[in-house]
């Protein structure tokens, strides 16, 4: 089968928790010269009836997803749908009576305790790795939406610094249960940047303890804003339910239904207060299948954008951009990847997804990108689809 270009993460970056598991999958990686691709992931049997859990990004872009069980059986995959948000993917294979893993409650989850990984890292099988949970309900700096689905080793310089992150599996459940019931993913939103309440903060403030999430500012016309958020507001409760820390309200706002009603408990000027919320939804595109792809493909440019939001503005000191947020055909042969922001269209800012299609419609057969990517911004020429 054709098989896309495929950038593997830097060894860094690579899920642990995804990569060491029990099998693996066999999709595309970066080659040396153009041609059918191949590269591998990791992920777990989540029921006995062949549904699988893995990364969106594992599976993205691939013609073909084989299976490898490891009793060395071999499975064509059909991917049931990805979640680019949490950076899920749901798979089936053909298959009955597979052993599964059992599904913990990660509230009880203590800091302290002992975690184990095993699987198959760079195909030496049953690789066991151990750590320490060290905290709860932390998130990468500049990162706006949390939880995190896969284990990630953190470096802000590049170097490994040995902290990994990972998503509760209740989140990545749910996230599975809604792939397989309405084929897509709906994710709430509060449309405030939010951060945590010292205990400086909490003096000034007159409140008894550092407890919250203090609103660091409300979005235009967001779910947050029509409540009547303010920022200097700390969040206390949502739906009764206490906010220990400002990384707990972020994934428990995520799991609601757009358009469901809640309850803020907040703390304003000294006092407390309390507004209701009709939650809003994340707008970006986090379902997409083989025939998306193929799409995406076949257009000009090959991209599918959307403007940066005010938090992402802010955590990366830009002023204007786009997020790629897929990309195929030209542009993935380029070398854009998802998660780059578009800052320049031959050297004219862009700031709307009407404006990268009007400079990209404007070039010749070939277009020059300006993209930030982490700290760095490059140029990508690309030859036009």
């Amino acid at each position: 089968a054709r098989v896309p270009r495929f950038q593997m993460p830097d060894d860094e970056d690579l899920p642990q928790f995804f990569r060491n598991l029990p099998f693996q999958f066999q999709l595309p990686e970066q080659p040396q010269e153009r041609g059918p691709m191949r590269g591998v992931g990791s992920g777990f049997i989540v029921s006995a009836d062949g549904v699988i859990l893995t990364n969106a990004h594992v599976v993205d872009g691939a013609d073909e997803v084989t299976v490898k069980l490891t009793d060395k059986r071999e499975f064509t995959a059909k991917v049931l749908g990805v979640d680019k948000t949490t950076d899920i993917a749901v798979l089936r294979i053909a298959a009955r009576d597979l052993p599964y893993v059992r599904i913990g409650d990660p509230k009880t989850t203590k800091v302290g305790e002992w975690v184990v990984a095993i699987g198959q890292p760079f195909g030496f099988e049953n690789t066991v790795t151990a750590g320490i949970v060290s905290a709860k309900s932390r998130s990468l700096p500049g990162d706006s939406y949390v939880p995190f689905i896969h284990s990630q080793i953190f470096s802000r310089s590049g170097g490994f610094q040995g902290l990994a992150f990972a998503v509760p599996i209740d989140v990545a459940m749910q996230v599975k249960d809604q792939i397989q019931h309405d084929g897509k993913v709906s994710h709430g939103r509060l449309g405030v940047a939010i951060q945590e309440v010292n205990q400086a903060l909490a003096q000034n403030f007159g409140l008894k303890s550092p407890t919250g999430a203090l609103v660091a500012s409300v979005e235009k016309g967001s779910a947050g804003a029509n409540a009547g958020l303010e920022p200097g507001d700390v969040i206390l409760k949502l739906d009764g339910k206490e906010i220990s820390r400002s990384g707990d309200l972020p994934p428990m706002i995520s799991s609601l239904k757009p358009g469901s009603k809640v309850t803020l408990d907040i703390w304003r000027n000294g006092s407390p207060k309390q507004l209701t919320a009709t939650i809003g939804a994340i707008k970006d595109k986090t379902i997409a299948d083989a025939r998306d792809k193929e799409t995406l493909g076949k257009a000009k440019l090959g991209i599918a954008v959307r403007p940066l939001s005010a938090d992402e503005k802010r955590s990366t000191d830009l002023d204007h951009g786009l997020v790629v947020q897929d990309v195929a055909g030209a542009a993935e042969r380029a070398g854009v990847r998802p998660g780059d922001v578009i800052v320049a269209v031959n050297n004219t800012p862009v700031k709307s997804v009407e404006e990268l299609k009007s400079a990209v419609d404007k070039s010749g057969k070939t277009v020059a990108l300006l993209v930030q990517r982490n700290d760095a911004r490059i140029f990508i020429p690309v030859t036009l689809g």
